[in-house]
């Protein structure tokens, strides 16, 4: 599995629209082949900050994700909500394989 967590942190001002935007990827994302999992978690001390949880079974899904509809249509959306660049870090699991 391919892990990558996203941190994202978004003005004040857009977070309901970000959450927003966020769960219609997520929807979309978690119909996808080659994804495990794709959660969205929000800080609890600080609302304007959140993680994407992106659980790939392949490296090949993660860059097929990223010529999806759905991620295009989040990407442009979310761009000028965030306070500064989001940033992608990967992982990969070692238990469970």
């Amino acid at each position: 599995m391919n892990i990558v967590l996203v941190h994202v942190h978004v003005k004040p001002e857009f977070v309901e629209a970000f959450k927003q935007a966020s769960i219609e990827n997520a929807s979309n994302s978690v119909k996808e082949d080659g994804i495990a999992r794709f959660d969205v978690i929000q800080q609890n001390d600080d609302l304007t900050r959140f993680i994407l949880v992106e659980v790939y079974k392949t490296a090949e899904a993660s860059a097929a994700h990223k010529e999806t509809a759905h991620y295009a249509k989040w990407r442009d959306t979310v761009a000028e909500m965030m306070a500064e660049p989001r940033q992608g870090i990967k992982y990969t699991n070692i238990f469970p394989e």
